[in-house]
């Protein structure tokens, strides 16, 4: 498979393990002709983050788009709970440069917490990323599933909203927001089922399919999604990077 700009719109750097996840995502890029990352910076020991973590979360993902200009590009971490939520969006889109908006678990994202935030990216025209699964035990309390997601795309048709992990089980996830065209769905961290991405492409076609893959957790395992999947190389290319491209209004 020889794509030209192939583009992970899901990735991150883990605090903690910054210069590991730094190597590894360069690397990789390497191995597998990655042209460029969307990445952000989160600590699986903390679900809710407070003002200082925010900030190394943040900071990390600022200075690797500085050191890599080319090959990083940076969504700002925020929580929503959190009183500068809004300062922290600010100074992450408008005085770093980030393309986007990173929401985790802290709240739902349908919540009325994130619709400043929300609001805000419209205003900017820029992307949300939402982590959303669901899981048959362990199911964090406020982490999002796709029908939080539809929720907001009904809310906010106006909002450019990324539905990650194909909703984190493509049978259950991606009917809840198949006919909502402000949604794009990434395949990231998606580590088995080989019918998924097929399936997701049947119900909502092959220009809201985004490639990511939650580095450093599974390139390996998405760049095999995506090469093993029934597409065709117009539906694979739009995939690998041209809806990335548009969605961001960030070529090459």
């Amino acid at each position: 498979m020889n794509l030209a700009h192939l583009t992970d719109v899901h990735a991150h750097l883990m605090l903690g393990n910054v210069e590991n996840n730094r190597k590894n995502l360069i690397q990789t890029a390497e191995r597998y002709g990655c042209s460029r990352y969307y990445i952000s910076t989160i600590d699986g020991n903390h679900c809710y983050p407070d003002e200082d973590f925010i900030d190394m979360d943040n900071n990390a993902t600022y200075a690797f788009m500085k050191d890599e200009p080319d090959l990083i590009k940076g969504y700002v971490y925020v929580n929503p709970r959190n009183a500068n939520a809004m300062q922290v969006l600010r100074q992450g889109i408008e005085d770093r440069g980030m393309s986007g908006l990173k929401l985790w678990v802290a709240t739902h994202c349908d919540d009325p917490l994130t619709y400043p935030v929300v609001e805000k990216m419209i205003e900017y025209n820029k992307p949300i990323l939402i982590h959303t699964f669901v899981k048959a035990v362990g199911q964090l309390e406020h982490e999002t599933t796709s029908y939080h997601v539809a929720n907001l795309a009904e809310r906010y048709p106006e909002a450019k909203l990324i539905m990650a992990h194909l909703g984190g089980e493509a049978f259950h996830g991606i009917r809840p927001v198949a006919k909502y065209k402000n949604v794009w769905i990434d395949h990231s961290g998606t580590l088995v089922g080989s019918e998924d991405l097929n399936h997701t492409v049947r119900l909502v076609g092959a220009d809201r399919v985004l490639f990511g893959t939650d580095m450093p957790i599974a390139f390996a395992s998405s760049y095999g999604q995506l090469y093993e999947a029934n597409l065709t190389a117009e539906e694979r290319e739009k995939i690998a990077w041209k809806n990335t491209a548009e969605l961001f209004g960030e070529g090459f």
